[in-house]
This record gives structure tokens, C-alpha cells and sequence, in this order.
């Protein structure tokens, strides 16, 4: 288990990746990565049972995890890479012609770690489910983890895929919802009028825990009482509240950062903003 001083200079560094590969590729989505930042690194680092050296696309006794708002692979690439998964050198070839690291995760070229090719919005959670009854079906006592964004949560998909969980009872499955309140066209209660969450979840018949995307304990303890619930016949739903852009001022807090990128004197800013840890830059 790490401190919350090493899990705070780990997701200091994955903001750092994030931002020198979004600049350096001149596109990406900074804003939720860096929402989701802490939430992934408390994933990775304490929570989740997995080995680089013995990982398998099937996931065979090992917890999976699937990012379903799959244009956040900056966050992703950077825990992979932080994890031990593929060199960290390896994160500068972001989203170049012919990479591993593309812009939305893909399985083509075997890149460890990814389990599920995602980025058309909504998907990523029905493949969870998926893998969540495939491990029930197999006997594997393991875990799934899928990570999902607020305004990706308007796709129908979503909630299909949250009646299967349930009908399932796929008590192994345990989904966080990056909760940061916008989306590419601006805050998503201005856009489709989502409404409450919790209370939508709820009504599902998921187990609804809510918790505070920036603050490690509490990251820690909704994990924990997610992964409690095994044998209660009910999926797992974690609403991280977050900020989007988290981490530099001049990001946070605004759909504008969805998927813009900081022009150099910006990068250098915000840099500055989080600074330096001993893990280093790629």
C-alpha cells in the first residue's frame, strides 16, 4: 500500500505525462484525463490485482480493467506505463503514425495492458459486463474495472449495459463514473439534462457510492467498499466527484480543456504549476 505523499507524486508525474504528450502529439484530450488522474493512479498502484510480467488479453486471474470514455488515453497510457507495462519511453510516440499508443486504446498491435478497443462512447461498459459474467461463468474470483464519464453516460448503451449487470447479478463488476460535469460542448447538465446520477444507478439496482475524485483516502475507501460487496448479487457504481483539468488553474473547471491542447508558453505553466517528482519526465 503506498502513502498518499507517493500515490501524490505519481499522479503529479501521470499529469505531467499528460501534458507533454498531448503537446508533443499537438492533439489529444487533456481536461478528463487529468480529472481522472487520481482515481486511476489509486487503481493501479493499491487496488487492482495485476502482474505486467504475466499479463494476458484474456485475464485469466488477474482483475481487467476497461476504459469505456476511451479518448482518455493520455491517463491511460501513463498508469500503463508508470505500472510497468511498456517503457515509459514509450509514451512519446503518442498518437504518431503506426504507435502502440494511439489515440483511443486499440488491440491491434498487443499492447499490454489493454484488454477492449474503446472510444465510440458507451461501449466500454457492455464489454465489462461481459468480462464481469465471463469470470462468474469461470470460476475466477477476480474483478473488473470500467471507467466511465458523465456525459458519456447519456449514451443509451450505458444503461442497456447496466440492466445486463444487474439481471446478471455481476457482483464483480465495479464501474467509476468520472463525475466532473462536462463534456466536449460544455457542462452536461446543459446539455441532455442528465439529472442525478446516484439516484439513477440506484434506481438500476446498482450499489451507489459517492466519493471525492481528488482526495486519495477517500478514493481508497470507496474501492474498498465496492470490492466489499462481492456476494451481494449487485454491480458496483463509484461516482468520483471531480474537477475537470484538475491540477492547473488555468484548466480546471471548464469543457474547454476537453480535448485542446496548451500552446507551448501554457505547457510551460502549467509544468511549473505542478511541478517536478523523482519519477521523471519521459
Amino acid at each position: 500500500m503506498h502513502t498518499n505523499d507517493q500515490l501524490k507524486s505519481l499522479s503529479t508525474q501521470v499529469r505531467r505525462d499528460i501534458l507533454r504528450m498531448v503537446c508533443a502529439a499537438k492533439s489529444g484530450h487533456p481536461g478528463g484525463s487529468m480529472s481522472s488522474t487520481d482515481i486511476l493512479t489509486v487503481l493501479y498502484a493499491d487496488v487492482m490485482k495485476h502482474d505486467p510480467a504475466a499479463w494476458t488479453r484474456d485475464g485469466k486471474g488477474q482483475d481487467m480493467f476497461v476504459l469505456s470514455a476511451g479518448h482518455l488515453t493520455p491517463v491511460y497510457y501513463s498508469e500503463l506505463a508508470r505500472a510497468g507495462y511498456f517503457p515509459v519511453s514509450e509514451l512519446a510516440t503518442f498518437r504518431q503514425f503506426g504507435a502502440r499508443l494511439q489515440g483511443h486504446p486499440s488491440v491491434r498491435k498487443d499492447l499490454p495492458g489493454v484488454f477492449q478497443a474503446s472510444g465510440s462512447l458507451g461501449q466500454g461498459l457492455s464489454a465489462a459486463a461481459g468480462m464481469a459474467l465471463g469470470k462468474k461463468l469461470d470460476g475466477d474470483e477476480n474483478f473488473v474495472f470500467c471507467l466511465c464519464g458523465d456525459g458519456e453516460s447519456e449514451e443509451g448503451q450505458i444503461w442497456e449495459a447496466g440492466m445486463f449487470a444487474v439481471h446478471h447479478g455481476l457482483d464483480n463488476l465495479i464501474a467509476m463514473t468520472d463525475w466532473n460535469g462536462q463534456q466536449i460542448d460544455g457542462p452536461v447538465s446543459a446539455v441532455a439534462g442528465e439529472g442525478d446520477l446516484s439516484e439513477k444507478w440506484q434506481a438500476w439496482g446498482w450499489r451507489v457510492i459517492i466519493a471525492d475524485g481528488h482526495d486519495f483516502d477517500s478514493i481508497r475507501s470507496a474501492f474498498e467498499l465496492a470490492r466489499s460487496g462481492k456476494g451481494s448479487g449487485k454491480p458496483a457504481m463509484i461516482l468520483f466527484q471531480s474537477d475537470m483539468g484538475h491540477g492547473v488553474d488555468f484548466m480546471a473547471g471548464t469543457h474547454k480543456w476537453h480535448g485542446t491542447v496548451p500552446k507551448p508558453e501554457q505547457l510551460e505553466d502549467a509544468l511549473r504549476q505542478l511541478g517536478e517528482t523523482p519519477l521523471g519526465d519521459f
